[in-house]
């Protein structure tokens, strides 16, 4: 079922569009319909809470807080 005020956004969105990239976006969609996500339910994960050691949590915390906000220009 098409929710009707996305579609209408949708449309409104083609009609901008090159028949080209009319064309990428197609092909976008059509690759979210064949391709589920796989996952798993959360209860099958509870496992594995509290296996991480505190000192690699931390660890790990301090990486991200070193390495967040900061770009690389010449990575892109």
């Amino acid at each position: 079922m098409v929710d009707a005020t996305i579609e209408d956004a949708l449309s409104a969105c083609l009609d901008e569009l090159a028949v080209e990239q009319q064309r990428q976006v197609l092909e976008f969609a059509r690759t979210l319909t064949l391709s589920p996500v796989p996952g798993r339910q959360g209860a099958r994960l509870l496992r594995f809470a509290g296996t991480i050691d505190a000192s690699d949590l931390d660890a790990m915390s301090q990486a991200i807080k070193d390495g967040c906000e900061r770009s690389d220009h010449d990575e892109w």
